[in-house]
């Protein structure tokens, strides 16, 4: 139907989907210049309306000359290289293609074609439009020999002039470097090499290029707030993040100065996704609304900056709390915003109720459900079993003393039911959710902060008869006054359920909430997550071409990650950022996960490795998975070890389908050079641990893949999406502490008698604060509308491989089975840690989701 004789020959006909850039681009309308809040709106809702009128004329102007292509033989060299076709212009406009998406056009082409030429391979493409566009594919259709061809593009091309070589775009097909046609080879590798850039320079908008910076940009020594440097030193290991290139400071020429972040411009689909409004929220609530509250509050405009009781509190959710006028109608117009503050034109800003307290107001308050958060919470993976007695400390004692817990055997045997502590410990009954080493170097500038108070705290539990946790002491422990070298002060808190002596008990528990809420989100999230993978997405850019079989396996996995870890370097992680406002290590926190990383392991985030080191399971080969779970009932891990073997089963599949020897491995150029960059300039700082796979197996591939892709998708889901449904109601997972606990004969421990929930409000975050941590978490627990769900991809064309994309759809059909599994193991009573007592099911692992925060949904990749 689509072939045209011509003279001389054959045409081709493409279509070509594209979209072209337009007055809803996000980069342009969220910049926040002089025209502040009220400018920005102006910017959307002007954007929106001349986009509605604008889509036939946007379409137009892409006739005639303005943008050309070439296709490139795969099969016909000339000059070493596949022989280049004629240039072809974009053709008529296809305005009812039922297969675009949403503000895509497509146009047709035709490319001169003969038997000299052979089969297509890639294409040139040649914008000469001063805009740039997203080219999203190209068809060509009735190829002889061949049939249809798929270009999965995904990119920005920019004006032909911003490019030092063509653009160039490659078949779907999959190829190793040795079996890449000869014809491509060259074009394979120059791709790659204008990707790597030459290192030198500040990156410009239009950039393709990913190389690698320290965390260098976080502070600002020429306005007085310095922060730590973070990579490129021993003492301060860190993963590597994308180079900008920025000027450097005048008071330190080793930190670059703030300002817009680079992020390579296909990392960054600006008006393309919906996802973005979510990025972009985190960005105008930072840069506008949080300032605004913040003056509201403390002017007095609002009630009182503290929170006089826990319906005080309730009310963010059930009432809400009144604005002024003048502030909300800056608020209110911003759609994300107002979707989160629901405003509904009131002068009321209110929350959502969180999931913990939509079926119980109290049940957060019982022990079980402290002890139940630490396995099935937001914060799942920390707890391990208590296999020495006393709980010692890893900590240098030449710098800290002795830092040995000061928790006695009878302390623990009041609640163990008759149980020594010997016995329990040999029965594998003793758990602990140890934050003393993490704190206890930092715990001393902490407490220096204007407004924090805080221990580092051990607790100590006891797996009953019936598998359920329960708490038996906290310890909460402080530097010795005379000096850190004198090693710890500590007082020991057990449980109790009445008098003074159970408020002190909700006091201690919730110092051990303020160390896991920090810890969750500096360590067990943004670190573990975020930042760990960024080094990952830049070498696989690299040195991974697209033809790659490994770059088609693990580039979902990406999507996003470093554009929301660049905007959290301007507004969460930052110096005065969200983070250190509403966090207990304030400006020490980003510092603080840098000594934790001197510790990560990049083979124990496996999760059954994960588990077999916190000793929560031990190697069984009669058991599911391979691995016995010594506490049953543990909503996370059960759920994660089915997610975890769908995951690497798919791997092993594909990756067998490519690799059928460990020589195939090891002599996979590109592979080798990805690999070796990842570990010595990623991970740079760690490049000398043991512990790295030597990728010399198809072993060390599958362990490493499955790896990348559990952490980018279920153990991110896992320690996001539950942000707001736990941690929404503040005092359940409170994330600062602003004095001890009273001690007896003091004006404070008279006010704590008299009101306990006063005295606790007045411990944990106040109102300002919580009004920030809320919003933020409110957005960071959403999902976009267009997310990719790990099974699924964004083009059912993203390989020509059918036994790949076979492989592809058993993995999405056993996840599903999975999905059935989780549901039923939600229903059975008798697995109370899943949902008792507050009566909230365990869902973060359930693979799909809808659209918003719905407590559920795993993503492909780290999307927000």
């Amino acid at each position: 139907m689509f072939g045209i004789l011509s003279k001389g020959g054959h045409k081709i006909k493409g279509t070509v989907v594209l979209m072209p850039k337009n007055v809803l681009d996000f980069n342009a309308i969220t910049s926040i210049g002089s025209g502040g809040v009220a400018g920005t709106v102006g910017g959307i809702l002007g954007g929106v309306t001349n986009a509605v009128g604008g889509v036939i004329d946007a379409a137009t102007a892409f006739l005639g000359s303005n943008v050309s292509m070439q296709l490139i033989s795969a099969t016909q060299s000339d000059g070493g290289k596949g022989k280049v076709g004629k240039e072809a212009y974009l053709n008529s406009h296809l305005p009812n293609l039922p297969t675009l998406g949403a503000r895509q056009e497509a146009f047709s082409i035709y490319f001169e074609w003969d038997t000299n030429f052979g089969t297509p391979g890639a294409f040139y493409i040649k914008n000469f439009r001063t805009d740039e566009f997203f080219l999203v594919s190209v068809t060509l259709e009735d190829v002889p020999n061949r049939g249809t061809i798929y270009f999965v593009c995904n990119s920005w091309v920019y004006n032909f002039r911003s490019y030092q070589k063509n653009r160039i775009f490659f078949v779907n097909d999959t190829y190793l470097p040795s079996q890449t046609p000869p014809a491509l080879v060259k074009y394979r590798e120059e791709e790659l090499e204008t990707l790597r850039g030459d290192g030198t320079g500040r990156r410009k908008e239009c950039d393709r290029i990913y190389d690698y910076d320290v965390y260098n940009d976080l502070g600002n020594p020429d306005g007085g707030d310095p922060r730590q440097i973070l990579g490129g030193s021993s003492n301060f290991p860190y993963p590597s993040r994308v180079r900008t290139g920025r000027d450097k400071t005048r008071k330190d020429p080793n930190s670059e100065k703030r300002g817009e972040v680079y992020v390579p411009r296909d990392e960054n689909f600006g008006h393309l996704k919906s996802s973005d409004f979510l990025t972009y929220g985190i960005k105008s609530l930072s840069q506008n609304v949080l300032p605004l509250l913040k003056s509201a509050i403390f002017d007095l405009r609002v009630t009182s900056s503290e929170f006089d009781s826990f319906d005080d509190v309730r009310s963010l959710f059930e009432g809400g709390i009144k604005l002024p006028t003048d502030i909300l109608s800056q608020i209110s117009p911003l759609p994300i915003l107002k979707e989160i503050f629901r405003t509904d034109g009131e002068n009321v800003l209110q929350f959502p109720p969180p999931h913990v307290i939509r079926v119980s107001k109290s049940a957060w308050m019982t022990d079980d459900e402290f002890a139940r958060e630490m396995i099935a919470g937001v914060n799942p993976n920390v707890i391990r079993r208590l296999q020495e007695f006393p709980p010692k400390s890893t900590l240098d004692p030449t710098i800290y003393g002795d830092q040995t817990s000061t928790i006695t055997k009878e302390q623990l045997e009041i609640n163990t039911g008759g149980i020594a502590v010997d016995e329990a410990i040999s029965t594998n009954r003793l758990f602990i959710l140890d934050y003393h080493d993490a704190y206890m170097p930092y715990l001393t500038r902490i407490n220096n902060l204007p407004t924090a108070k805080a221990y580092a705290t051990r607790t100590i539990l006891f797996l009953k008869d019936d598998g359920f946790l329960k708490p038996l002491v906290i310890e909460l422990s402080k530097p010795h006054p005379g000096g850190d070298n004198l090693g710890a002060v500590s007082k020991v808190v057990l449980p109790a359920i009445d008098g003074v002596e159970s408020v002190i008990w909700l006091l201690a528990k919730a110092h051990v909430i303020v160390n896991d809420s920090g810890y969750h989100q500096l360590i067990s999230h943004w670190l573990n997550t975020h930042a760990v993978v960024e080094p990952f997405a830049i070498a696989t850019n690299r040195h991974l071409s697209v033809l790659h079989p490994i770059y088609k396996l693990l580039y979902p996995h990406y999507r996003d990650t470093i554009n929301i870890n660049g905007q959290a370097r301007q507004s969460l992680i930052n110096a005065g950022g969200i983070i250190e406002q509403t966090f207990l290590p304030g400006k020490y926190s980003i510092e603080l996960s840098s000594v934790v990383y001197k510790n990560w392991v990049f083979t124990d985030q496996a999760l059954p490795a994960d588990l077999v080191k916190r000793g929560l399971a031990v190697e069984d080969p009669s058991a599911p998975h391979g691995l016995r779970l010594l506490i049953e009932d543990y909503p996370y891990a059960v759920d994660g070890l089915e997610i975890w073997d769908a995951i690497k089963s798919w791997v092993q599949e594909y990756v067998s389908l490519y690799y059928p020897t460990d020589a195939a491995v090891k002599q996979d150029t590109e592979l080798q050079a990805w690999w070796k960059e990842v570990v010595e300039k990623g991970h740079g700082d760690l490049k000398d641990k043991p512990w790295w796979p030597k990728m010399e197996t198809t072993e060390d591939l599958i362990k490493s893949c499955s790896i990348i892709i559990w952490t980018a998708s279920a153990l991110h889901a896992a320690v996001n999406f539950g942000q707001y449904p736990y941690g929404g109601y503040i005092v359940n997972r409170p994330t600062l502490s602003r004095r001890f606990i009273p001690e007896p004969g003091t004006q404070e421990y008279d006010e704590m008698v008299k009101n306990p929930q006063k005295a606790y409000l007045k411990t944990i975050t106040p109102k300002y604060e919580t009004l920030i941590d809320l919003s933020v978490i409110e957005i960071l627990s959403r999902h976009a509308s267009d997310e990719v769900y790990l099974g699924e991809r964004d083009n059912p064309n993203w390989t020509t491989d059918s036994k790949a994309l076979q492989a592809f759809k058993k993995f999405g059909t056993k996840l599903a089975e999975v999905e059935g599994k989780i549901t039923a193991r939600n229903n059975d009573p008798s697995l109370k840690s899943r949902y008792w007592p507050v009566e909230l099911p365990y869902t973060l692992l359930l693979r799909s989701s809808e659209e918003g925060m719905t407590f559920r949904g795993i993503p492909n990749s780290i999307s927000i």
